[in-house]
């Protein structure tokens, strides 16, 4: 059985925060580096021991009615983050106590930015001006982050009207990035973009259809024990 907080991959990551747990009501978090004179194993042990993260299920169900919080370590490489419910817990002491609670942060105001990825818990519906929603929903909302997506519409801008519309919609097919719906219409956008700046000289349009839209379950963690391999994949524009 691999351990079960080291991730694969930052898609891994990604998509156990964004599929598990934001859905168990994990909304606080920190995030860290692990130094290069380190052991990422000796950290790992010393972080799980110490916040109680390698507990039964029926221990942390035992916790949430009793009004404790539960807490996640999740690392990836030498990048990990520790995740924490409502609830008291040791993680959510102040610094000076021993905790990591002057750090948090709480995805529903502060997103997690990670690979190029921003994470968010965000309200479901649209209300209109001035009136709240009731019984509002909350889900996890995974999309590039603001730079990311800025640096891609900058790249792909600059080439619009200087390569085929087959090689545009390969690169776009060709990123890495996991193609959650707020992904998808970001991607939608820089090819709309693209196309709105081929028109004036008739080329051809990238077909929306072969930009790759599809969503890719990824393996979420790792069988190794120490650091994963860095992944390997085409370098980001």
């Amino acid at each position: 059985m691999p351990p079960r907080h080291i991730a694969s991959s930052i898609e891994g990551v990604v998509q156990l925060i964004a599929a598990s747990y934001l859905r168990h009501g994990y909304y606080w978090y920190i995030t860290g580096q692990i130094p290069a004179n380190k052991s990422p194993t000796s950290v790992d042990t010393k972080l799980v021991n110490k916040y109680q993260i390698d507990v039964s299920d029926w221990e942390r169900n035992r916790r949430k009615k009793a009004g404790l919080a539960n807490a996640q370590y999740l690392r990836c490489e030498r990048w990990f983050v520790l995740l924490v419910t409502e609830g008291h817990h040791s993680l959510k002491q102040p610094t000076d106590q021993g905790g990591e609670g002057d750090g948090l942060k709480d995805f529903r105001r502060h997103p997690l930015m990670v690979g190029g990825y921003s994470i968010s818990y965000r309200r479901d519906g649209v209300s209109k001006k001035g009136q709240d929603t009731p019984n509002p929903q909350y889900r996890a909302h995974v999309r590039l982050d603001p730079k990311t997506y800025r640096v891609l519409k900058s790249y792909f801008a600059s080439l619009a009207v200087h390569r085929t519309a087959v090689a545009l919609a390969k690169e776009l097919s060709d990123l890495p990035f996991i193609r959650y719906a707020p992904v998808r219409r970001q991607l939608l956008n820089v090819a709309r973009m693209v196309n709105k700046r081929r028109k004036p000289h008739n080329y051809e349009p990238i077909p929306y259809a072969r930009i790759g839209l599809r969503r890719t379950i990824v393996k979420a963690y790792s069988e190794n024990t120490d650091v994963p391999k860095p992944r390997d994949q085409k370098e980001q524009p």
